[in-house]
């Protein structure tokens, strides 16, 4: 139904899609596509997942479920609030995690590297301790939970606030065992502590990035973002410090997005290895041994 009112779920979804597109609306917090945005708007209305929608198309929603529709789209558009927001909810590494603005809409690339059941290139029955730099909403720390069953997991963040909604989200996934959120700026409160791997998606967006950024970043917390001048005062901390924290055959896995131009240019003598990631390749990957160049550099 191209112009007519829209019906069905599908028309409902198309409907969406063309206000989106007609609003120059800014993606990338769970999205990169106006379909996808308009049918999860569609789905989060209808209190489904976004993967069962497809079930729903030819249905006809009730008034309720068409007023909800309306109100997020309308609110989407003229807030410019990330939709994960308003919904108060994300998909990340295909399970739900609970988000609101004390928290970065999670999205980091490390996601495709840490699956349920093996498959990654980090797989390895050995990895019992498992450190998340900068947890935010803690779904990166649950994932690794997932993706390493025997593992121990410490998510990490300087922010109470964020901590408060990573302890929603292990408590909604039943991991209260096995990941820990600890209030740290970065390693600073784990003097002695050492891991079989350490992930992190810290904030690297340069300034010059922050300052283009669309209204739907600005919702999300500074702090979770803005990674200083060229992007890297945390990324160049961590990667000095991380080897103090890893046992023996230890590894690290940090995203560093944009920056990464920045960090080779400013480190034109290190080795840089790069995980293929279906988006990009801004994973870095290192053994203990490799970071022994960083240490107090």
């Amino acid at each position: 139904m191209p112009y007519g009112a829209p019906r069905t779920v599908r028309d409902h979804v198309l409907f969406v899609e063309r206000r989106l597109k007609a609003a120059h609306v800014a993606l990338g917090h769970g999205t990169g596509d106006v379909r996808d945005e308009a049918a999860w708007l569609v789905s989060g209305a209808m209190g489904i997942a976004p993967g069962a929608l497809t079930r729903h198309l030819a249905s006809v929603p009730g008034r309720a479920i068409t007023a909800r529709i309306r109100a997020l789209l309308a609110s989407r558009i003229r807030t410019r609030q990330p939709l994960a927001y308003l919904l108060g909810e994300a998909w990340f590494a295909g399970r739900r995690y609970i988000v609101d603005p004390r928290v970065i809409v999670p999205r980091s690339l490390i996601g495709e590297f840490l699956p349920e059941g093996g498959g990654s290139p980090l797989a390895d029955p050995d990895i019992t301790s498992i450190l998340d730099l900068c947890t935010g909403s803690g779904a990166i720390a649950i994932a690794a939970a997932r993706a390493f069953p025997k593992a121990q997991v410490d998510a990490v963040d300087i922010s109470e606030d964020a901590l408060k909604v990573a302890v929603r989200n292990v408590r909604l996934h039943g991991m209260s065992g096995r990941v820990h959120p600890i209030a740290s700026d970065l390693f600073s409160r784990l003097e002695g502590r050492r891991y079989d791997l350490i992930v992190s998606n810290p904030p690297y967006v340069s300034e010059a990035e922050m300052a283009e950024l669309p209204r739907e970043y600005r919702h999300e917390p500074t702090l979770a973002l803005a990674g200083g001048t060229d992007g890297l005062d945390l990324v160049v901390p961590l990667l000095r410090r991380a080897r103090e924290h890893l046992t023996a055959d230890g590894r690290l896995v940090l995203e560093v997005g944009a920056s990464r131009a920045a960090l080779e240019a400013r480190f034109p003598d290190q080795a840089f290895l790069w995980l293929a990631s279906l988006a990009d390749e801004c994973v870095g990957y290192w053994h203990r041994q490799d970071l022994e160049d960083w240490a107090g550099d």
